[in-house]
């Protein structure tokens, strides 16, 4: 559920801070050289009398909201069927733990399709991949426009799992987009902005199917009622998918870094996606990250497949309500979101920032757990708001982490191993979490839960602050003198 989100082929890339000026002008840096990566790829450059030209497009805010835009559609649907889970029960004549799997059936998707996904990714490029992402988007919506009727489950979620192999192709691609397209300056903030679509989208599934799906007896009523949810979702999805079609581009012409510029020199028959893997396996910081980034995703994963059976247990009759407070933790996290990648593009404390969040992740669970049954639903409004800041808030925190402690491996690789590792908690958690709540209550349910937050607190505090990216940034601003013409510091290089 919290994802995430994020192509141009090229793996060994090389992230600098010298990156151009906003505003569509060229700069031409003759201060310094490209820098070689100061971790586990060096790329060298040959004699140039100048640094490569640099621009960042106006159109790289298009890209990064239109992405914004499919991936928001793709999420909607993820918890559409869950928040109005008593409901969707009675018409298809199933249980509550099947109607569960329409949520989970995105996390299961999930696992097994990333590594071949992150391939084509590497191989085909950012293009090929937001093309079949809103191409399947837009087919699973019309197959489940098909479904509205009490004996077509099986058609329904046949149209759940198209989409939800849609969202391979997308929770990945943020950080990706952002490094393509952006400045280095900016891509904290344009990774958050990728993610935000995708927490935008939840926050809508969670408000907009309760009001349109009522809980009528009359079943023909209902299928009416369901129906129109789902043309209304099948003709957003085919807008976008003809705009993807139109508008989004692979690259800009220009390269917006120097370090862009370098990264596309490299030869794509020079990397080895498996070495990349064997790589990224090996590195004690970034498993440390993938294991924490799992749990505190898993958990939001959790409270929300499960949040419309925690609020109706306590607060009979509010579907409506359950929505809104869902539609609350995901309106709060996206405003976190957007405030850790400021702060990060500003500040560059990644491990102390990613450690307080999760931090008081773990005190928003805790006091969203204890709140819940007191009888006062502006309390859990509250409360639920809390938690979603910090724990909806950490998407792009894990995202930004694990590029800097990967660097120069490709974002996509790492942001897919960490969006894996969440969906397996995910479904772990949702499966335990829901039968705890059956067999005891919805308080020890969350206390379940808390427990792995404090794990993963724990495990966080423990990660060693390797920021390769700032290292390498760092060694490269200091590399060549002013004086020093780009022939000279080439030679002095050797």
């Amino acid at each position: 559920m919290n994802e995430s989100f994020s192509l141009g082929g090229i793996l060994n890339r090389v992230k600098m801070s010298d990156e151009s000026k906003p505003g569509d002008e060229e700069v031409n840096d003759n201060k310094h050289l490209s820098k070689t990566a100061a971790t586990d790829a060096e790329v060298t450059f040959e004699h140039r009398s100048a640094p490569p030209e640099t621009r960042l497009y106006k159109k790289r805010w298009v890209i990064v909201f239109l992405f914004s835009s499919y991936s928001l559609c793709n999420s909607y649907q993820w918890i559409q069927y869950g928040i109005i889970n008593n409901i969707f029960m009675r018409f298809y004549s199933v249980d509550s733990f099947t109607i569960d799997w329409m949520s989970m059936i995105y996390m299961l998707t999930y696992i097994p399709l990333i590594f071949p996904v992150s391939w084509l990714l590497d191989k085909k490029g950012l293009r090929v991949i937001a093309l079949v992402a809103a191409a399947l988007n837009c087919t699973g919506t019309w197959i489940k426009v098909a479904s509205a009727r009490p004996d077509l489950f099986p058609v329904t979620f046949f149209g759940q799992f198209t989409c939800s192999v849609a969202q391979v192709f997308i929770l990945g691609m943020p950080s990706r987009i952002a490094s393509v397209w952006f400045g280095s300056e900016e891509v904290s903030t344009a990774c958050s902005i990728g993610v935000f679509g995708n927490q935008l989208g939840i926050a809508i599934g969670f408000l907009v199917p309760p009001i349109l799906v009522p809980n009528a007896d009359d079943l023909d009523e209902l299928a009416a009622h369901i129906r129109v949810m789902f043309y209304i979702t099948a003709g957003v999805a085919t807008f976008l998918f003809v705009l993807v079609v139109i508008v989004f581009q692979e690259r800009p012409d220009i390269p917006p870094t120097h370090a862009q510029a370098a990264a596309r020199r490299i030869s794509p028959e020079n990397y080895s996606y498996t070495a990349s893997i064997h790589r990224l396996l090996r590195n004690k910081a970034f498993i440390l990250l993938v294991i924490t980034y799992g749990l505190n995703v898993g958990c939001f994963y959790a409270v929300s497949t499960l949040l419309n059976r925690m609020i109706i247990e306590h607060y009979p009759g509010e579907e409506v309500n359950a929505g809104r407070i869902g539609l609350t933790i995901v309106i709060a996290g996206m405003v976190g979101s957007l405030i850790c990648g400021i702060w990060l593009d500003r500040s560059k404390t990644y491990k102390q920032t990613t450690l307080a969040v999760y931090l008081m992740s773990l005190v928003g669970l805790v006091l969203y757990a204890f709140t819940l049954d007191l009888g006062h639903l502006w309390v859990v409004f509250i409360t639920a708001g809390a938690l979603g800041f910090f724990m909806t808030g950490y998407l792009p925190l894990g995202f930004e982490f694990a590029v800097e402690l990967t660097y120069p491996e490709s974002e996509g690789t790492s942001s897919g191993l960490l969006n894996c590792s969440a969906q397996v908690f995910g479904i772990i958690f949702t499966i335990c979490q829901g039968k705890i709540m059956d067999s005891f209550n919805t308080l020890a349910g969350n206390l379940f839960l808390c427990a792995f937050l404090l794990i993963g607190t724990i495990i966080t505090a423990c990660i060693k602050s390797d920021l390769r990216r700032q290292l390498a940034n760092q060694q490269a601003l200091a590399a060549v003198p002013v004086e020093t013409s780009p022939a000279q510091a080439f030679e002095a290089k050797l």
